[in-house]
């Protein structure tokens, strides 16, 4: 964490000019009150002078005219000497007053960071934002949200045997390795409540991949407590066990208290989770049917029929037996294609952040690379990228590319390469994006800016790109590129801008099969719709 120190460099030298200031003044004053006494010390030594016989004494200096404006300028000097002085003490105490204000300034930028960084562990960033800014938060609903509770098997009777001092030091263990588990998968813990442990994934940031972050967490939490217990059983101790219990669906989430505060949910969504857990068994991981749709690709999963639940009626239930055969490696864990499978389906919630971007922070002077024509290429290279059969992760990659291709515009209209992938930078570490992706993505946007088709993915997005120089509405198109040239200072007269589009539209070609039978509007009619609507 950066502490802003405050600046005492102005006091120092403003103390720095008083003191040379009060010693110029003294060294002064002392040289002519020096030249004064020279000057007496000179009268008395004085010998009577003898002129045509008559004695003549040279009339005393300290009565001379000369003298007298050494003592007038003696007098100011005086008066100089004092204020200097006054002046250099004024400002010694004011440099001393100005330094414990900073150090106090300082000590309270600490314990504000302090504050500030205690109340985002206690609460989400955007919760704890609000309440710093408005004094409390509002409660959100949030339609897509997954709970998991976890609970140990037998913890009353485990409590009454138990050295409550040993107790609560095993029950932090879990606790302290399950809160690693959860920030790992971005998912926000909830409360402890004794041996309970509550989660949400979705929440306060909305995803689409939530169900299966939490079953993932939930598969690591359960592996700790197996290795946990092989060890108790090869030591001859006790061991635990947890039954964990998940489910899917609406919630409402907000602060509640005045004093000490607490994030919480609400909803019927909580409380089948809750039972999930409870109808559950040690050693499992039981999810609702609702989940189990969301993540059936994922994970294997054992279907337990539909179970009775208090308050329900009767659920389907499934056990979450690990990872498909096909996503996992050899330890069981995530495999390349695991992930990603997830980060396709992430990257949906990150067209809706550009989308976001676009609407909020696009200026209303980018007629021509605007949400719109953004939206258009995505679509468009996904038609292609399909088309064209490309393989599955150059097809993420790409698609990537084309949802960042013009955000550059956003931020930097000269260098929209350089604004899109500053913004990738940004944006794609937060929704857990890998860098060799993201790297891959940038250096095709690079190459779409350069006039750079070296794979099949920079060929699709050439296409997708320049899709409208094929179809009814270019002329549209090129007319709104015009206005937003000009008004960010590319002045190009209607006359100049047929030559331009003249040739570029016949030096154009279309670099996938898929793009050029896609054209519906040949280069010639497109000229001649040119011609007439200019003139």
């Amino acid at each position: 964490m950066i502490h802003l120190k405050p600046d005492t460099s102005i006091g120092n030298s403003v103390l720095l000019i008083r003191k040379l200031k009060l010693w110029s003044a003294t060294v002064i004053f002392t040289l002519i009150l020096l030249l004064i006494f020279i000057m007496i010390q000179s009268d008395l030594n004085a010998t009577p002078l003898m002129d045509m016989g008559l004695t003549a004494i040279i009339h005393p200096f300290f009565l001379s005219g000369f003298a007298l404006a050494l003592y007038i300028i003696l007098f100011i000097l005086v008066l100089w000497v004092i204020y200097a002085h006054l002046e250099y003490r004024f400002a010694q105490k004011q440099y001393q007053l100005e330094q414990i204000i900073n150090k106090r300034t300082e000590d309270f930028i600490i314990e504000k960071e302090k504050s500030e960084a205690l109340l985002a562990n206690i609460l989400p960033k955007n919760t704890a934002d609000e309440i710093l800014a408005k004094g409390k938060a509002t409660k959100t609903k949030f339609n897509f949200v997954t709970v998991l509770f976890s609970d140990i098997q037998g913890f009353t009777q485990i409590a009454e045997e138990m050295n409550p001092e040993v107790l609560i030091d095993e029950l932090d263990k879990f606790f302290f390795h399950f809160d690693s588990v959860v920030e790992k998968y971005r998912i926000e813990k909830i409360k402890t409540i004794g041996d309970a442990y509550m989660c949400a994934g979705g929440i306060p940031e909305k995803n689409r991949t939530n169900p299966i972050e939490v079953i993932l967490a939930a598969l690591e939490m359960q592996q700790y407590m197996i290795r946990l217990k092989e060890s108790s059983v090869l030591h001859g101790l006790k061991y635990w066990d947890i039954r964990i219990g998940i489910h899917t669906g609406t919630v409402i989430a907000g602060v509640v208290g005045h004093k000490k505060l607490s994030y919480d949910i609400w909803g019927d969504t909580v409380n089948t989770a809750s039972r999930m857990e409870t109808t559950g068994e040690a050693g499992k991981v039981n999810i609702s049917g609702t989940t189990y749709e969301f993540v059936k690709d994922f994970f294997v999963c054992q279907h337990r029929g539909k179970m009775p639940v208090k308050y329900k009626g009767e659920l389907d239930m499934y056990f979450v037996n690990g990872i498909q055969p096909d996503l996992r490696d050899a330890e069981g864990a995530p495999n390349k294609e695991f992930r990603l499978k997830i980060q396709m389906i992430k990257l949906q919630d990150v067209e809706e952040a550009v989308n976001k971007i676009f609407d909020e922070e696009a200026p209303p002077d980018l007629y021509f690379h605007n949400a719109l024509l953004a939206r258009n290429i995505t679509g468009q290279t996904e038609l292609l990228a399909t088309a064209e059969k490309l393989p599955e992760e150059g097809h993420f990659c790409l698609k990537l590319a084309s949802v960042f291709l013009l955000t550059g515009f956003i931020s930097d209209y000269e260098k929209p390469a350089e604004g899109a992938s500053a913004l990738m930078e940004k944006i794609l570490p937060r929704f857990g994006f890998e860098e060799d992706y993201i790297a891959t993505a940038k250096q095709i946007i690079k190459n779409s800016f350069s006039g750079k088709y070296e794979s099949a993915a920079d060929r699709i997005l050439h296409d997708a790109r320049y899709d409208y120089l094929g179809h009814i509405d270019y002329i549209r198109l090129t007319d709104k590129l015009l206005r937003e040239r000009n008004e960010h200072g590319l002045l190009t007269t209607p006359g100049t801008w047929i030559e331009i589009q003249k040739k570029f539209l016949a030096d154009h070609e279309f670099l996938t099969s898929t793009g050029r039978l896609l054209r519906s509007v040949s280069v010639e009619e497109q000229i001649g719709s040119l011609r007439t609507f200019y003139t």
